[in-house]
């Protein structure tokens, strides 16, 4: 015969010998006083599902007056699913990982683990296999999201997102922080001369290293060119030369009405002209690569804001890229679609999706080099998961 539960509040009592038979043994609940042991409402469900068992009491008071008849899995089911917020979701993803080998708890307190989950936005936390909440160490700090729902990119390092679309199938994705690291040996020449046109600058005796080493710009070419040494330099890398104080401009086109400010200033206005404020997080962004002897260039064949090397000696014998880069506001919200493209497309040209998560005040009334350095930038690379 199978133990019935009562619920009481939020969570389902079960007596007898249910320390031994559920928590001591497999791991389910948190113990109370005797043999007594609380489950959540997902962990009774599941045990219920599974026939370990035989019903539950609804409706019953904190002195233990009776709630009637038990109901079994369905009715449960429903109940719970009126009661608490995204319970059908967590169910699908608690009982896809139980079937996986893990123990989970749910992550707040009092339960088990509880205290190990990053922040609120975490629902359950799946321990090594083979350990109980006991002794066992977290594994997997799990966020359950529906298909239309968002998720925040600020604090999504850390957290492994379990993402239920609309047929119930389940993907996992790794969300790890960690700033991106290069190796690239190259310092820019101190006097460069540039010419700011209408969203590019045109450096025309760019030294041969500055393309070649330190991949910068793209060189202005052609079978029949009878010019040499000109570089065509995006406006995120005149903007990064300009505030490390290694370029100049001679000429600014199309701003002859007067921008107020020095070279770095006119950059950054005729950035903000093109994409708005979205330009100064990219300079922000780039500036970081760059100063973690990373190469940052454009990602946009494939739909980002950067590709990165990390290791650059020629241009000759460049390495593959590794990274994907897209910048987002610290305020951003990915829909689970988003994020599903962007690690799918990463991972099928063989590079690792990286979210640069960026804050930039006081950009306007301040000198780029100093808001450029200020910025707040957290780095979040998300992955496909197999638990």
């Amino acid at each position: 015969m199978q133990p019935t539960g009562h619920l009481r509040g939020d969570a389902v009592r079960v007596g007898g010998d249910a320390r031994q038979r559920f928590y001591d043994a497999r791991g389910y609940g948190r113990p109370l006083d005797g043999n007594e042991i609380a489950l959540s409402r997902v962990e009774a469900a599941h045990l219920l599902f599974r026939g370990d068992l035989s019903g539950i009491e609804l409706g019953g008071d904190a002195a233990g007056v009776s709630g009637g008849d038990p109901v079994g899995f369905e009715r449960f089911f429903v109940a719970s699913a009126a009661a608490a917020d995204r319970f059908a979701v967590r169910f699908l993803v608690y009982s896809d990982l139980r079937d996986r080998g893990f123990y989970l708890s749910p992550a707040r307190e009092p339960w088990p683990g509880g205290s190990d989950a990053p922040g609120d936005a975490v629902d359950f936390v799946a321990y090594e296999r083979g350990e109980t909440p006991d002794t066992g160490k977290v594994k997997y700090p799990i966020r359950v999201v529906g298909e239309r729902e968002s998720v925040a990119a600020a604090g999504l390092a850390g957290r492994t997102l379990a993402v239920v679309d609309e047929e119930s199938d389940i993907t996992y994705f790794a969300a790890e922080g960690g700033a991106v690291d290069g190796a690239t040996d190259y310092e820019p020449p101190a006097d460069l001369s540039g010419v700011l046109l209408a969203d590019r600058v045109v450096v025309w005796d760019a030294p041969e290293g500055l393309y070649e080493r330190g991949f910068y710009g793209r060189p202005l070419t052609g079978r029949a060119a009878d010019v040499e040494g000109a570089l065509q330099l995006s406006l995120v890398e005149a903007a990064s030369l300009v505030a490390d104080g290694r370029l100049a401009l001679s000429t600014s086109v199309g701003d002859e009405g007067g921008v107020a400010g020095d070279d770095a200033a006119r950059i950054v206005a005729r950035g903000r002209e093109v994409e708005g404020d979205r330009f100064d997080r990219r300079l922000a962004v780039y500036e970081r690569l760059r100063g973690a002897d990373a190469v940052p260039k454009t990602g946009f064949k494939f739909g980002a804001d950067f590709r990165t090397y990390l290791d650059v000696e020629t241009v000759e014998d460049l390495p593959h890229s590794e990274h994907l880069v897209r910048v987002v506001e610290a305020d951003h919200r990915f829909s689970p679609r988003e994020l599903s493209l962007d690690v799918r497309l990463a991972g099928g040209v063989r590079k690792e999706m990286v979210f640069a998560v960026t804050s930039v005040g006081g950009g306007r009334g301040a000198r780029a080099a100093d808001w450029v350095r200020a910025a707040d930038v957290e780095w979040v690379s998300v992955d496909r998961l197999t638990p």
